[in-house]
């Protein structure tokens, strides 16, 4: 087995690299997990009637807090991909 040695640059190499890694990591933006209807209806490229029709039939399913409505981004891409080859 050889022997390796680590001197004082290599180790300020591997910190520097570290925090460059984490500032990397904590600057990722993260993929929303809810929408609000501003952005699912520029996500689906309807007006807010349309959109207010779709919940009422049941074909976009969403929560209510405090008078606003919230869609899940999960929920949202699934009927994405079920109304794939109909329209809206």
């Amino acid at each position: 087995m050889a022997l390796q040695v680590l001197t004082v640059d290599d180790l300020e190499k591997f910190r520097v690299q570290l925090l460059t890694d984490i500032e990397n990591l904590l600057n990722t933006k993260q993929p929303k997990k809810w929408l609000k209807t501003q952005d699912v209806m520029e996500l689906l490229g309807i007006s807010e009637i349309t959109l207010q029709n779709l919940r009422n039939r049941g074909q976009i399913p969403f929560r209510k807090l405090g008078g606003t409505c919230y869609y899940s981004a999960e929920e949202i891409d699934d009927y994405l991909t079920k109304s794939k080859y109909t329209s809206l």
